[in-house]
């Protein structure tokens, strides 16, 4: 499939029609940064309004320590009766894991520009119909937050929950040749970052990265004309353009930083060889389009197995706003359906 990126020419990009009542039912374009505990607080109550069904899905919520002495909170979501049931630390040693038992498992990063997200207990809805629909061992990571937590906090949390994930595999009955990173937006990014750093780092060997519309580049919108007028620059504009992404990056890299660490934005990596294989999922009207599609051309040109899907005529972050469309529906299908096949390859029939 080619990764080719589609025009440039924004003004000549039209919203899906299916998605043009709920695109011209949005509100106006707020910066998250101007009270940020703010729209925090209504996120997280957006959350609680629609509470998951976690129907065959069972978690436990366990503190991983930091260097500092500090505890990072993750959350465990596997399928109901699965093996590997949650132990005490330590009090597991594997030996009742029966041969082809133990699940795979998925870290998933949350999005929300590296400054907003946080799970309720039990309730993180992607995980919970990733864990049913896989099946798989799903981990949520609530990572630090910017802007009070710059790079490389949150990532070094997310990368902290990899090692933990795989020191403790067989008690958490996952298997640890099928443990994949994913994550939309910023969690998307991180997902990225995490895969580079278990590279260079040796560290747990990842099967697969499945990145949805990733933020990756910090130099996304950074030459966007100052004034420019959403509606024009871009539908998708209305809810993220390029200025947007650059307000995030600003939040989130150190004061003062010129150009971002390849762990920051993996877009800055100068090697992408060795990396595990990857699927990148973008959205036609999203300004981080061609930032993604150009990071799956580079990971081809290194040699790593990927995988391209472009949403036609979607923002970023569409199906939030229109997840009973068919559009939203595909999309969500999509992205489960290559992570299925990722991490449950069919053998090929013996003759």
């Amino acid at each position: 499939m080619s990764v080719q990126p589609e025009t440039n020419d924004r003004t000549a990009m039209r919203v899906h029609p299916e998605l043009v009542p709920a695109f011209e039912a949005l509100p106006e374009f707020a910066d998250p940064y101007e009270d940020i505990e703010a729209t925090r607080d209504g996120f997280h109550e957006m959350l609680a309004a629609f509470p998951a069904d976690r129907t065959g899905v069972c978690s436990e919520r366990f503190g991983v320590a930091r260097a500092d002495g500090s505890t990072l909170t993750v959350e465990v979501y596997r399928p109901e009766g699965a093996v590997g049931a949650a132990p005490e630390e330590g009090t597991h040693d594997g030996a009742d894991e029966g041969a082809g038992s133990a699940l795979p498992a998925v870290l998933h990063f949350h999005g929300g520009g590296f400054a907003l997200g946080r799970s309720l207990p039990g309730q993180d809805r992607v995980a919970i119909e990733l864990c049913r629909e896989l099946p798989a061992v799903l981990i949520t990571v609530e990572y630090r937050l910017a802007p009070e937590h710059r790079y490389p906090a949150g990532v070094e949390d997310c990368y902290l929950a990899l090692e933990w994930v795989a020191e403790r595999a067989a008690a958490l009955g996952i298997d640890p040749a099928r443990i994949a990173v994913a994550g939309k937006s910023a969690g998307g990014g991180l997902g990225a970052a995490v895969a580079l750093m278990a590279r260079d780092r040796g560290g747990p060997a990842l099967a697969h990265q499945s990145l949805c519309v990733p933020d990756l580049d910090d130099r996304v919108g950074a030459d966007e004309e100052e004034g420019a007028d959403d509606a024009e620059a871009a539908p998708g504009a209305r809810v993220l353009n390029g200025r947007g992404v650059q307000s995030s990056w600003q939040h989130y890299l150190p004061e003062g930083t010129a150009e971002a660490e390849a762990y920051a934005a993996p877009a800055r990596a100068a090697d992408l060889s060795g990396l595990p294989p990857a699927h990148v999922l973008v959205c036609d009207l999203d300004p981080m389009r061609d930032a993604g599609l150009a990071y799956a051309r580079r990971l081809m040109d290194a040699g790593v197995p990927v995988t391209v899907r472009n949403v036609p005529g979607a923002w970023h972050g569409f199906e939030l706003f229109a997840p009973d469309t068919r559009v939203a529906k595909e999309m969500t299908a999509h992205w489960t359906g290559q992570l299925r096949e990722a991490l449950h390859p069919v053998s090929p029939a013996v003759v």
